[in-house]
């Protein structure tokens, strides 16, 4: 299980996740996904924790919690959804000819 941790400031870093989820138990990972173009923090992070139990804790305790100036958004993570590349989006309008 991962928790989805959103309405993260632009100036979090890996480590002050660590160090405020290491409060409920042993954190596994964290996971800041920067935007491609920019490099810059996109407002939300990942974090694993070592049991179910420990992850339970952080996002019953942080979940609309106040940090760093802003309303932490935490709950369990789900399953990243695939994105077709197909599709009428896909060609953005455009037919092929061969």
């Amino acid at each position: 299980m991962s928790i989805y941790v959103g309405n993260l400031s632009y100036d979090v870093t890996q480590d002050d996740l660590t160090q405020t989820f290491s409060e409920y138990g042993t954190v596994k990972r964290v996971h800041v996904p920067l935007d491609r173009e920019t490099q810059r923090m996109r407002g939300f992070a990942f974090v694993e924790m070592e049991t179910d139990e420990q992850e339970a804790a952080a996002i019953e305790d942080l979940d609309g919690a106040e940090w760093m100036g802003r309303d932490l958004k935490v709950n369990k993570a789900r399953p990243r959804e695939n994105r077709s590349s197909g599709g009428s989006w896909g060609n953005r309008g455009k037919s092929r000819r061969y």
